[in-house]
């Protein structure tokens, strides 16, 4: 009687367990961010100046527990801004939480991956080793996300910062 009741408490704690994890990792930490807090929507031309983008209809979500779970859903008013942007050469779009279900990193990346959309950068550095990306669907729909850059890779690993990187801020790797 006494084994039935321990395994029963093991298979309790476990799933109460679980439960509390898938939680954490999908509801928890994440916080709806207002227009204002997402700051102006901009992609940075060949100098690295920002060219501002009108856009609407802007949702997004960020959580400070982890400086890529930024993701944004958006309404992109005009095309213009992104003749003169930098493309990202490296855009790989990271899955957002179920509940947020404007946005769709499968799509986008097949989108990407076709040449259909195309991505572009927002940010680059800020903080260090990450950049946000812009991906621009012919639909019209901006999706963005924060994803690790190639110095990131390497510096988040322990590696010494390769050339071309900028140097790390203290205590980064």
């Amino acid at each position: 009687m006494i084994t039935r009741i321990v395994i029963s408490a093991l298979l309790a704690f476990a799933l109460l367990s679980g439960v509390l994890m898938w939680y954490l990792q999908v509801y928890a930490y994440y916080e709806e961010l207002t227009p204002a807090q997402v700051g102006e929507v901009v992609v940075l031309d060949d100098r690295a100046a920002p060219i501002p983008v009108a856009v609407s209809e802007l949702r997004a979500i960020d959580a400070d527990s982890s400086p890529i779970r930024f993701r944004a859903c958006m309404t992109v008013q005009d095309v213009t801004p992104f003749e003169h942007a930098v493309e990202h050469e490296r855009a790989e779009p990271l899955v957002a939480p179920g509940w947020f279900d404007c946005f769709d990193a499968r799509e986008v990346g097949e989108a990407l991956e076709s040449g259909q959309a195309k991505a572009y950068v927002w940010k680059l550095n800020e903080p260090y080793g990450i950049d946000r990306v812009l991906a621009v669907m012919p639909d019209g729909r901006g999706l963005a996300w924060n994803q690790i850059n190639a110095c990131g890779e390497i510096v988040f690993d322990g590696d010494p910062v390769p050339p071309g990187c900028p140097t790390p801020p203290e205590g980064t790797n």
